[in-house]
């Protein structure tokens, strides 16, 4: 997956992420796989609802976790490329 600062990803239509209260944490759940995102992913994927761009999001939480945005975005940037690979999150690459 090619992501770029004008991508917009979203989680895949197949793919949900909720509140498991049994389990008493996030759940990213997908046909045939759960996935258990630690608070940072959850964060990045709760901001990744295909309106915003991946810049954006990075902005977003650069604020958020007061953190230098350079880092926020390579650390998105591979978060992201994991969940595609999986299949959970795809994203619209943006003008091309």
């Amino acid at each position: 997956m090619s992501i770029e600062g004008s991508s917009k990803p979203r989680l895949a239509d197949s793919a949900t992420l909720r509140w498991d209260k049994v389990r008493d944490k996030w759940v990213l759940q997908s046909p045939e796989r759960l996935f258990f995102p630690d608070d940072v992913a959850v964060s990045v994927i709760s901001l990744c609802d295909g309106q915003r761009t991946l810049q954006s999001i990075t902005d977003e939480l650069a604020r958020e976790f007061d953190a230098p945005a350079t880092a926020i975005y390579d650390d998105t940037v591979e978060l992201l490329k994991g969940l595609a690979a999986e299949g959970v999150i795809v994203h619209d690459a943006g003008p091309r």
